[in-house]
């Protein structure tokens, strides 16, 4: 075997490696071949494949082969260098190892060559000594080392050899690295080619994200300003109406009194109304609820009956699916066609309905008009009115085709009957759809128009029959055009429209006929701005379906005026989804310098569409930034300007000037004031859109009154917002303007006038700055009026107004009112007075205080110096006094509080003085406590007493007051006794005590004010410390529904052990004697008839002992209650049944109460109830396991309207044991000892309650296959009066238990379906519990179900199926059973390990032909060459009734010769679980005759690679040098009893085929029988012939010979020769061994 490895070159070796199993799938992958296709082939996928031509198609088809070929070349390659570099490396590694191995050994000879020299030397020295024991010692010393250096050289030859061997191995790898470097270079550069593409497609994509964020900053920039110019405006709005409210306050002020006694007047008369009208809405309240009542009960009978009718139907569906199935047919398919028959059944007979009343209608209507027709001929009628009106055959026409237009919505609307001012005839084309519509839809004998004659002619002569028509000359009938006429062919092409317009139909989706516009364009409008006559305009739109269903669009084309410059570029999508979209590109080519409007239309498959489009000239769109310009008020003889700016927004320049309103210009052309919405143009610019406005209203303005009024509220609006935005406020309240005069025109003219820049020519998208200067030379108010006019006839003149006010006072107070608001005796408020001054000097000001409030109010400083054209601040002093009642006189009014004091200032050189107002209001700050003293008795240490303080402010200010200094005992809430008290308000605060120890306290609590003011509040208690206590003395149970239980744990201890009062503190009454130490007994006294239990209730406490006590709250409905509403409901149920007529009279006598009274009744006092009633009850013995007493139940906790109950329990003590006491002798026990239980017991009804299943929570799946799924729904209602958020248990992810649909949100009074399934994995019984959690509660659900296995035998023994030899290319099946032994349907499905995926395999780390025989666990051995499957199965899907079995058949058929065809078959249940594997073996050849047995020779993995063909004589050759070896292993034993000889088998078989052969048998002989006896081999039978399907076997045993060497193993050949078809020739190496039994 050796030297057969050997004749063949590494090279060839390596080429044959074959690709393993994920190299081929990745090759086999689709995605792989459309990687990989050239460009050439792209190219031409985009270009469209009607356009190439069948030669073309080849050429591209050959191309993409080859590129498949040279990339499945590349790939192999590829992984071909990946081997080479680990084969590389392993023989590295290897080479080094054997390179250490062979210094080692190189190391050991020289030392071993170095011992025998001093061996020698010593045997030497022992020869010359005749030390004979040394030298026979040292001689076998030096044997020894022979030995080991005949080793070691034997071992160096060999390790030599290998390095050769190895050394040659990697030259030959390195060669065939070197061929495949290139391979590998070409991968790296397309590698980078393709990252330098990603990175410039990055580099774009950055681009345009920068370009989109500057583009975004941009808006966002002009949004903000566009918000403050928007909150400036609001700001001067504001503030002007803040100004005009206060000078309305003293206004209304005026009429408040008078106006009071008629609102109190009104109020009392409206609450006698109100009161009458609550009485009536209270009656009509109550007679609504008693109707409610009654409906409710109607209603509830009517779903009961809903709900019998829909179970019914539910179980007859249920019935009809079984019985399909049971008959092997589709349930759903016979379902679904079941009820789309249903549905046109209905819409037939909905649509014949709607004929019908049609119909009547048209003959209603033809009737009415027949009537008025003959009413209005006998009214004579003039010519001129009949010409003008429809004839009654007109309008019958309109009225069909309408009818018949409204039944088919898709096609173009039109209206037939037009206004009797229009075209009074409709169409002949509308009149032929209406005709066509009417013949389609109704009988075809009903629609002869042209036989009845509805009315009179109007007009007679047409009519008549002896009207002679008009004869056309010969001549002119000759000149008639064979085609028609002009207006004959647009006749025929309207009418053709139309036709084609029908192809439209309704659309019907989800029982939802759609309506309206089928495509939405975006954007809405195609606007070509500002174009420019001579260049290409590009837009594209976008078209998105809006239909609910697939929709077809074509374009029709443009109006006619713009097909010269128009042109659409549409390619038809063909059927678009919903919601899909398509482009459009429209391309615009002006011709001509002029604005054209019209439509690009559509057709889609629901009817026409049309998108606007518009072009519009470059035009001027200007606008000045003002209208009124305010310069406010400045002293005569300065001067100041302001700037006001011209913008034209539009893309077209043009000269202006600007011009006072009075002077003329030839550039002045009148404007009418409807053109100017039409005038002005912005493209989207919202900060110029107010602008406009306020420029159009105030054009309109002046034009229509040339005089201009201020005293309009805009306008005032406006100036006071101008003076405080330029920082010059109008003349204040405390200023007198000394002055009034009108300013004529020439005058104005010269203070207000214009800059040096008043004409010139605005360029498109600029603006323009224009200065307006104002000098004012006598005081008063100076209006001027300016104008801008344009050259551009369509631009129209823009005016604004300039307003200024000159006064010559020079100073003033800009508050003349300075209010200090609310103030307090002895405290000192401040305030700055800011004065100002026009005057171009400095003066000198004194600054006075009324004489009477001298002692309370200061100004500093008193005298003072303001600069020319500035400000000055003087500091305002108010330290208001006790006195200040008395001392301020006229200026306090002592019910109000209020001081109003004038100040004065007095300027030099001038007579008038400058006065402002102080106003305040002053007030107290006193704090009263009520009461002033508090005992609090005598309280535990481990309780606390709390009573209630009020706290009165009597000021007009809120005061923020504390308690400070608390002693550690007592606790003041709220906010711990500190806070702010409202002025005049009263306040409770609470005021706890809890002593810390048993004595008596007397003490007192402090309570500041804001302004250090201290208020007392005497305070008395005696401390007590009883022999117990408790570990918690308020238990708050939280929120309980009913009859859940929440339980509380609590403790009594008894921690007195000793009387040493230095130690600890001893239980004692104030200051009294100490308690005994010893063991104390305790009692609860609960009250009766309570949802409270105490567990224990009496008990003794050893000293230092505790006692654990158990308080458990369960609110619980009464059972009388139940019983009642159970008798209710069972007499409701006898009165369904009963006639109609008992009903309504038993209905009123059995009126239910509602469910809170009858819950308060219950607690108060039992319900009053008939003695007919109590002997019913007590008839009616309901367990609360029924039905009925459950259901009743469920009823009242949903309407139970909740309850809060608070209970003190007492918990007396007595010193003593409970047992030592005598008979029924009480213990002593003193009042003050004792201990105080508070529990605080919310009773809720249950937020979500169970809707279904009669409001049971417990939910039984049943028995469910393993792998099954159950379901089961339940709904769960809110019956809580909010909203609440859904949250759900987690259920063990491992379970069975799946909750499939939960929800987030449960509305209030909304009911939610659950649906739960239940999934078995295995035999066992499961039981969860499923928690729905919201805020008020938590709902249970106890989820419970049995799984049942599903069992499958197999008829197949050993889960292994041999379908044995076949030719190849031929096929052979065989069959198995599969028996369901369980008691449950199962699903099956079949699965081949071949036709998996690669990811379901775990990948080999090495080659398979690499790997050792005994490793190779692969299933799925060599596959076909075509690519299909080698073995096949079926049936692969199914399901497998109890007790039944099911018959597989499996297919082999191989296409080629192998043997070693292998998969595995998976039996999965339910898609999951695999229940058995079997192992599908083969075998093929290619002709009839086989042998099977021997030792492997081969690997059971092919390569890929194309086996090059051979010619005939190479091939026969190659058949007969087919090897088969057999190796027999004789095993010794070591007894005496001979060993048996050592066997193998060979299997000669015959293929069974159909094709045809001229022999029928396959003979065989085996050579060389002789000489193979002598050599202990013993063959049966030599020879023989085998049958067709059947095989023989040919046994050989061999017994080792005499002369047997058993170091060499014996190694012989014979011949075997088979005759079939062909001959073939077999060389069988026999090679025998002994060895020893172990």
């Amino acid at each position: 075997m050796e030297e057969d490895a050997s004749q063949f070159p590494k090279k060839e070796l390596l080429d044959d490696v074959p690709i393993v199993e994920d190299e081929r799938d990745e090759l086999e992958d689709p995605e792989f071949e459309v990687e990989v296709l050239p460009p050439e082939a792209e190219t031409g996928a985009d270009s469209g494949c009607g356009r190439r031509s069948p030669e073309n198609a080849a050429a591209g088809k050959s191309r993409k082969e080859a590129a498949v070929a040279d990339r499945f070349q590349a790939c192999r390659l590829r992984k071909t260098l990946g081997r080479l570099r680990k084969l590389q490396e392993e023989k590295e590694l290897f080479i080094q190892e054997t390179r250490g191995e062979l210094r080692a050994c190189r190391q050991r000879l020289d030392l071993i060559t170095k011992q025998q020299a001093s061996v020698a030397a010593e045997v030497a020295a022992g020869r010359e000594a005749s030390n004979t024991a040394a030298v026979g010692r040292l001689q076998a010393v030096s044997r020894r080392l022979c030995t080991e250096l005949d080793n070691e050289r034997d071992l160096q030859s060999k390790l030599t050899a290998m390095l050769q061997e190895s050394e040659s191995a990697m030259w030959h790898i390195e060669i065939q690295k070197g061929q495949l470097e290139d391979v590998h270079k070409s991968a790296q550069e397309e590698e980078a080619a393709t990252r330098k593409g990603l990175r410039a497609h990055a580099a774009k994509q950055l681009h345009r994200e920068e370009g989109a964020l500057k583009k975004a900053e941009r808006t966002r920039l002009l949004r903000v300003r566009k918000a403050m110019c928007l909150q400036k405006e609001h700001g001067l709005r504001h503030q002007k109406l803040l100004e005009d409210a206060r000078k309305n306050h003293k206004i209304a002020v005026k009429f408040l009194k008078a106006s009071l006694g008629r609102i109190r007047e009104q109020q009392r008369e409206e609450e006698l109304a109100s009161r009458e009208h609550m009485k009536r809405r209270m009656d009509a309240v109550l007679a609504l609820k008693n109707s409610i009542t009654a409906n409710r009960e109607t209603l509830r009978k009517f779903q009961a009956w809903g709900q019998a009718r829909a179970e019914l139907a539910e179980h007859k569906a249920q019935a009809e699916k079984e019985m399909i199935l049971a008959q092997g047919g589709d349930a759903f398919k016979h379902l679904f066609h079941q009820r789309r028959r249903q549905e046109l059944e209905a819409q037939k007979r909905t649509f014949e309905e709607q004929q019908k009343l049609r119909k009547q209608e048209i003959v209603a209507r033809i009737l009415k008009e027949e009537v008025e027709e003959a009413n209005r001929k006998k009214k004579p009628s003039s010519p001129t009115k009949a010409t003008s009106r429809l004839t009654l055959r007109d309008k019958t026409w309109g009225y069909i085709s309408e009818v018949c237009e409204d039944r088919d919505e898709a096609a173009p609307p039109c209206n037939l009957l037009q206004d009797t001012e229009g075209v009074p005839y409709p169409r002949a084309s509308q009149l032929l759809g209406a005709v066509s519509c009417e013949s389609v839809q109704g009988d075809p004998g009903n629609v002869i128009w042209e036989d009845d004659t509805l009315a009179e002619p109007e007009i007679p002569g047409l009519w008549k029959e002896d009207y002679k028509p008009h004869q056309v000359p010969k001549e002119e009938e000759d000149r008639k055009p064979a085609g028609g006429t002009k207006m004959d062919k647009d006749i025929l092409a309207r009418t053709m429209e139309q036709l084609r317009s029908r192809v439209t139909h309704r659309q019907v989706a989800s029982g939802r006929e759609f309506k309206g516009r089928p495509f939405n364009s975006k954007p809405e409008l195609i606007h070509f701005k500002d174009f420019d006559v001579g260049k290409v305009y590009k837009k594209k739109i976008t078209l998105i379906n809006a239909t609910y269903t697939i929709n077809y669009c074509r374009l029709l084309g443009v109006e006619e005026q713009l097909k010269d410059f128009i042109h659409i570029d549409f390619d038809p999508p063909g059927p678009m989804s919903a919601g899909m979209s398509c482009e459009v590109l429209v391309t615009f080519k002006p011709m001509i310098n002029k604005d054209l409007e019209g439509s690009v239309s559509f057709l889609a498959q629901t009817g026409g569409f049309s998108v606007p489009l518009k072009c519009s000239t470059k035009k001027c769109a200007l606008s000045l930034d003002k209208e009124l310009i305010d310069f406010g008020s400045y002293v005569v003889g300065e001067t100041t300007s302001r700037t006001i700016t011209l913008t034209n927004t539009g893309g077209l320049g043009t000269k202006f000037r600007f011009l006072r309103a009075s002077e003329s210009c030839e550039m002045d052309i009148s404007q009418s004031a409807m053109k100017l919405s039409s005038l002005f143009t912005y493209e989207d610019k919202g900060i110029y859109d107010k602008i406009t406005t306020s420029i159009s209203e105030q054009q309109i303005e002046g034009n229509e009154s040339p005089t201009v009024d201020v005293t309009s509220q805009k306008e005032s609006g406006k100036l006071g917002g101008k003076e405080q935005e330029e920082g010059r406020p109008a003349e204040s309240e405390g200023v007198t303007m000394t002055t009034a005069m009108t300013v004529s025109p020439n005058e104005e003219q010269m203070e207000i006038s214009l800059g040096e820049v008043t004409e010139g020519e605005i360029g498109p998208f600029s603006s323009i700055k224009v200065p307006v200067i104002f000098t004012p030379v006598i005081p008063g108010t100076i209006h001027t009026k300016f104008k801008v006019v344009f050259k551009n006839k369509q631009c129209p003149t823009l005016y604004f107004r300039v307003t200024g006010v000159a006064v010559d006072v020079p100073v003033w107070v800009p508050k003349p009112h300075v209010d200090l608001k609310i103030c307090m005796y002895d405290r000192l408020y401040q305030d700055s007075i800011l004065v100002h001054t026009r005057s171009k000097a400095a003066l000198r000001l004194k600054f006075e205080v009324c004489r009477e409030l001298r002692r309370h109010m200061d100004l500093l400083p008193e005298t003072g110096y303001i600069q020319a054209r500035s400000a000055c601040t003087v500091q305002l002093k108010f330290l208001p006094r006790h006195s200040l009642p008395e001392d301020a006189g006229k200026y306090f009014d002592k019910e109000s509080r209020v001081l109003e004091a004038p100040m004065t200032i007095r300027v030099a050189d001038q007579i008038k003085p400058v006065g402002f107002t102080v106003h305040a209001v002053v007030t107290t700050s006193d704090l009263e406590l009520s009461p002033s003293a508090v005992d609090f008795g005598y309280c535990t240490i481990h309780e606390a007493v709390r009573t209630r303080v009020s706290l009165r402010n009597l000021s007009l200010l809120p005061q923020a007051f504390g308690f400070v200094g608390l002693p550690k005992f007592v606790d003041i809430q709220p906010n711990d006794g500190f806070g702010t008290i409202l002025p005049l308000e009263t306040l409770q605060l609470h005021v706890t005590f809890q002593p810390a120890r048993a004595k008596e306290y007397s003490f007192e609590l402090i309570c500041k004010s804001e302004i250090n003011r201290c208020f007392k509040l005497v305070c008395r208690a005696v401390g007590v410390c009883p022999p117990l206590e408790l570990s918690h003395y308020q238990v708050k149970f939280a929120a309980t529904s009913l009859y859940d239980t929440s339980v509380a744990t609590l403790y009594v201890i008894n921690s007195h052990v000793s009387m040493n009062s230095l130690t600890h503190s001893v239980p004692r009454i104030g200051s009294e004697d100490a308690s005994p130490v010893g063991p104390t007994s305790f009692e609860f006294l609960p009250p009766p008839d309570s949802p409270i239990t105490i567990s224990p209730l009496v008990g003794t406490v050893l000293p230092g002992k505790r006692c654990l006590v158990q308080v458990a709250f369960r609110p619980v409905l009464p059972a009388k209650l139940i019983l009642q509403e159970a008798f209710q409901m069972l007499t409701k149920e006898t009165e369904v049944k009963s006639s109609h007529k008992d009903t309504v009279t038993q209905r009123k006598d059995l009126t239910r109460q509602s469910i809170s009274t009858l819950w308060l009744q219950s607690r108060d006092h039992p319900p009053r109830a008939s003695t007919t009633q109590d002997a019913e009850l007590q008839k009616l013995d309901l367990k609360p396991s029924s039905d009925e007493y459950q259901a009743a139940q469920a009823t009242l906790a949903r309407s139970f309207p909740g309850s809060f109950d608070k209970f003190v329990v007492p918990c007396v003590v007595a010193s003593g044991d409970t047992a030592d006491r005598k008979g029924t002798e009480p213990l002593s026990f003193s009042p003050h000892n004792t201990l105080y239980l508070e529990l605080w017991c919310p009773a809720v009804a249950p937020s979500l309650v169970v809707a279904s299943n009669k409001g049971k929570t417990v939910f039984n799946f049943g028995d469910i296959a393993v792998g099954h799924c159950g379901i089961k729904k339940v709904s769960i209602q809110n019956i809580s009066p909010e909203d609440l958020a859904v949250e759900f248990s987690v259920l063990n992810p491992n379970g069975s238990f799946i909750l499939l649909n939960p929800i987030s949100k449960l509305l209030a009074g909304e009911t939610q379906v659950l649906t739960l399934s239940f999934s078995p994995r295995e035999s066992v019984k499961a039981q969860e519990t499923l928690d729905v959690i919201t805020k008020r509660g938590t709902l249970s659900l106890t989820l419970m179900g049995t799984g049942v296995a599903s069992m499958i035998t197999c008829s197949i023994e050993g889960d292994v199926l041999d379908m044995g030899y076949v030719i190849a290319r031929e096929s052979v099946s065989s069959n198995f059973k599969l028996q369901n032994s369980s008691v449950l349907p199962v699903r099956f499905s079949l699965q081949l390990d071949s036709l998996c995926g690669p990811g379901s395999r775990s990948q080999q780390p090495l080659p398979q032909f690499l790997a050792f025989p005994a490793r190779r666990t692969e299933v799925v051995g060599t596959r076909n060459h075509s690519g299909q499957s080698v073995f096949s199965v079926v049936p692969v899907e199914g399901i497998i009734d109890p007790g039944k079995t099911q018959d597989f058949t499996v297919t082999f058929s191989p296409d080629h010769e192998s043997r070693y065809f292998s998969d595995r078959l998976q039996v999965v249940l339910f898609g999951k679980k695999v229940s058995h594997q079997i192992l599908l073996k083969g075998a093929a050849r290619e002709h009839m005759m086989f042998v099977e047995g021997g030792d492997p020779l081969d690997v059971p993995v092919e390569s890929l690679t194309v086996i090059p063909a051979c010619d005939s004589e190479r091939r026969e050759e190659a058949e007969e040098l087919k090897p088969i070896l057999v190796t027999l292993d004789y095993i010794q034993l070591d007894t005496d009893v001979p060993a048996p000889p050592a066997t193998r088998e060979l299997q000669v078989g015959c293929i069974r085929t159909t094709q045809l052969s001229p022999k029928k048998t396959v003979e065989f002989s085996l050579d060389s029988a002789t000489s193979l006896q002598h050599k202990g081999f013993t063959i049966e039978p030599c020879r023989g012939f085998v049958e067709r399907g059947q095989t023989k076997t040919i046994s050989i045993a061999w017994l080792p010979p005499a002369d047997f060497d058993m170091d060499h193993p014996l190694m012989v050949s014979a011949l075997l020769q088979l005759k079939g078809d062909v001959k073939e020739t077999y060389k069988v190496f026999f090679v025998a061994q002994v060895v020893t039994s172990p």
